[in-house]
């Protein structure tokens, strides 16, 4: 998982899939580099998915630009030749610790916590719920974002008032509740349904704001499904890495290292990548 060199530019951080960079010629401002790594099961797979790291890349520009009225982290500035297509400069933020996810339907960690409590994160829902249905309205259920290596912790809002204080609590719960209502319309109106997300915050250190980072809406970072699939009950054909972790279910026990992905299942996860940045952004 070596991060590439790049002129100019020094490398901070490697996480499953995406690399940092900064720079002393540009203090204040960040090179976020998006790789073709794959991870699932907390493990960083191999092979990479060929050209996954443009195809992520395009379509977070895409949706900030959709999303322009949330501040976000993008910041002028010239992206090396190296890694055009798949990095991002951005302003430097002070990161919130809380992944901030909503939920709009039944599925995934949620449904397994569901039929445990009836409730997902603490927010209690009705009795008779199947996995994949449609949630009544969409809830927040955020995460504690944990170290490298360890799982993400899902909290109750409650423990996000106690990490960040209950104004920003409650700002990063609206923001992320908005922006996922404005998402939903605009995956609906081209026949994709986005079934859940997360976003991450950070406040610009230069003006105070409350700022929308990292990625954004990637089949990395979200669940979409194609409508006309759900309405026909088909509810596990997600545009993302779901073809890769059902193989690794059936392939692998979860010890030691994983194995090598076939070709094929590579081929077909790519093919699912590329459909959905098209589905959504008509190019």
């Amino acid at each position: 998982m070596d991060a590439m060199t790049l002129p100019g530019w020094t490398h901070e951080y490697s996480g499953k899939v995406r690399d940092l960079y900064s720079s002393a010629e540009h203090p204040g401002r960040m090179l976020v580099v998006a790789s073709d790594r794959v991870s699932a099961f907390d493990h960083v797979l191999e092979p990479g998915i060929p050209g996954k790291g443009e195809l992520l890349t395009r379509l977070s520009l895409w949706w900030f630009a959709q999303l322009d009225t949330v501040p976000n982290h993008l910041a002028d500035g010239q992206v090396p030749d190296a890694v055009a297509g798949r990095a991002m400069f951005v302003k430097t933020l002070a990161m919130f610790p809380i992944e901030c996810v909503v939920r709009g339907y039944l599925v995934g960690s949620g449904w397994l916590e569901y039929q445990r409590s009836q409730s997902v994160c603490g927010v209690p829902l009705p009795a008779g719920l199947t996995s994949g249905d449609r949630l009544p309205e969409p809830i927040y259920t955020p995460a504690f974002k944990a170290p490298m290596g360890d799982h993400d912790e899902n909290i109750p809002f409650e423990r996000t008032v106690e990490l960040v204080g209950e104004p920003t609590a409650t700002i990063l719960r609206q923001l992320s509740l908005e922006i996922f209502e404005k998402a939903s319309g605009i995956a609906q109106a081209r026949g994709v349904i986005l079934a859940d997300t997360k976003f991450e915050f950070g406040t610009d250190p230069d003006t105070g704001v409350i700022t929308l980072g990292d990625e954004v809406l990637t089949s990395d970072s979200s669940r979409f499904w194609d409508a006309a699939a759900w309405e026909s009950g088909n509810r596990t054909d997600s545009f993302d890495k779901q073809i890769v972790r059902d193989w690794l279910l059936e392939n692998w026990d979860q010890r030691g290292t994983p194995p090598v992905l076939p070709a094929e299942i590579v081929e077909r996860t790519s093919a699912r990548y590329r459909e959905l940045l098209e589905r959504v952004t008509g190019r």
